[in-house]
């Protein structure tokens, strides 16, 4: 990272932090947007921001400058407590912070599935991709991040070409569906009610008919959606309004809705227990802010799971895995290498072009003093000593130059220090001093003896 700033991610998820707190920081009622608040709230602190929320994280990447970056820190860790409302003391005991080389390569690992429940679920690059777009409409991404983010789906890509991580249905919703199936056995002569019609339920539907499941039923708040849903799984809707008697039906409930509050209470589902005639009800809900109330739980014959229930099935996919996950980890190592490279040349840019430009005043200093002592030179001859002299420039400059590529990234800013001393970068431009060329040479000599 150029020396002046710094890459900064900061969030929780369901690693460090239960569904109670994450819920609290999806955001989910935020207007404006998050990125909008953080500007407002922490203005001049930062450069560039991306923001990331989905059922399992919410993460903050920053560019900030280096100096301000303790201040910014200190001040986004009170914005986060405040819109969760919580303490902040205990806020900051859910979160991690990466900096530079490890938060680019945190970035990476999300986008491909490395970082997710399920390892290697698909679903988080398109969740990305969504969110770098709303970045993008806020305007809040700039050199720095745009890179970056474009550099973690070029790695996904990878990733899902060059392994076979990605093989497979595996989401939160398979877990789901999984969980479903080994609760009850066969699926085959059950009736499945999908809360919410968006991308959960539908990857959801696709997985409980590889499955089995004959009979599936949608609600939804938008009726036309279930409907278009429906029609795709040869399923039938409902308006989220008829909750009461299609839950009545029920025997495995998924919920996965973007609603802020509880879309299934205890005194719903208690109020249908006897037309059920108390038969087994599995809701199992996979929406962060969770969909259904917790107390549900404790009603007769009723088995709530929510998205943290999932970690037992997801565990059973992993070992199968990890040979595809080592593999992706060593592509991941690569392209952090070469960001790492591309930041690392942003900060040599100065250096060099301060360098060109210093040997071309002095190129063009004593092509004019030359110049005023060949008087008889025709335009041709004029020329020919010009692009002489730039080939020159160009041909000794080539090494200072390489020098500074090659060994930045291993040696940190020592290149960079000695090419600056050695060419006395730091120092008055040549043409702004009063002494000829043969006098800085008298003077180096000097210093040597």
């Amino acid at each position: 990272m150029p020396a002046d700033y710094a890459i900064l991610l900061i969030g929780l998820n369901h690693k460090t932090a239960p569904v109670e707190i994450r819920e609290k920081l999806s955001f989910a009622k935020a207007n404006p947007h998050p990125l909008q608040l953080l500007r407002e709230r922490l203005k001049g602190l930062f450069k560039e921001a991306f923001f990331l929320s989905t059922c399992n994280r919410v993460e903050f990447c920053v560019v900030v400058e280096d100096q301000a970056k303790d201040k910014f820190l200190e001040e986004f860790k009170k914005f986060l407590a405040d819109s969760a409302g919580i303490n902040q003391e205990e806020l900051t005991n859910y979160l991690y912070v990466y900096e530079d080389d490890l938060a680019v390569k945190h970035l990476f690992e999300v986008a491909c599935g490395l970082d997710s429940m399920v390892l290697g679920e698909p679903q988080i690059l398109g969740q990305m991709k969504d969110a770098y777009k709303k970045a993008l409409e806020y305007k809040s991404t700039g050199l720095f991040l745009n890179k970056l983010l474009h550099r973690c789906f070029f790695t996904a890509k990878r990733v899902r070409t060059e392994t076979g991580l990605g093989s497979g249905a595996v989401s939160v919703s398979y877990a789901a569906v999984i969980l479903a199936k080994k609760i009850l056995g066969s699926l085959s002569d059950k009736t499945v009610l999908l809360i919410g019609a968006g991308e959960m339920a539908e990857l959801a539907c696709t997985h409980l008919l590889t499955h089995g499941a004959s009979k599936i039923l949608i609600a939804n708040r938008t009726l036309a959606k279930a409907v278009e849903l429906a029609e795709k799984f040869k399923g039938k809707a409902y308006h989220l309004s008829e909750l009461k008697e299609v839950l009545t039906q029920a025997d495995i409930v998924i919920s996965s809705t973007g609603a802020e509050g509880f879309v299934v209470t205890k005194d719903l589902v208690a109020s249908i227990l006897r037309a059920r005639k108390y038969r087994p009800l599995f809701i199992i809900d996979i929406a962060v802010p969770r969909d259904v109330e917790p107390e549900v739980n404790s009603l007769e014959n009723v088995y709530l799971y929510d998205i943290d229930d999932l970690q037992a099935v997801v565990a059973e996919n992993l070992k199968h895995r990890q040979a595809q996950a080592l593999r992706a980890q060593a592509i991941i190592e690569e392209e952090v290498l070469k960001m790492k490279r591309w930041l690392a040349e942003l900060s040599l840019h100065p250096t060099i072009n301060r360098l060109t430009e210093k040997i071309e005043a002095i190129r063009k200093k004593e092509l004019e003093k030359t110049l005023k002592r060949l008087r008889n030179l025709s335009p041709d001859e004029v020329k020919a000593l010009e692009v002489l002299t730039q080939s020159l420039v160009r041909k000794i400059l080539y090494y200072p130059i390489k020098f500074l590529k090659e060994g930045y990234h291993e040696e940190g800013r020592l290149a960079v220090s000695l090419i600056r001393e050695i060419f006395e970068l730091d120092e008055p431009a040549l043409e702004e001093l009063d002494f000829t060329l043969e006098e800085v040479e008298e003077t180096a000599e000097k210093r040597v003896h």
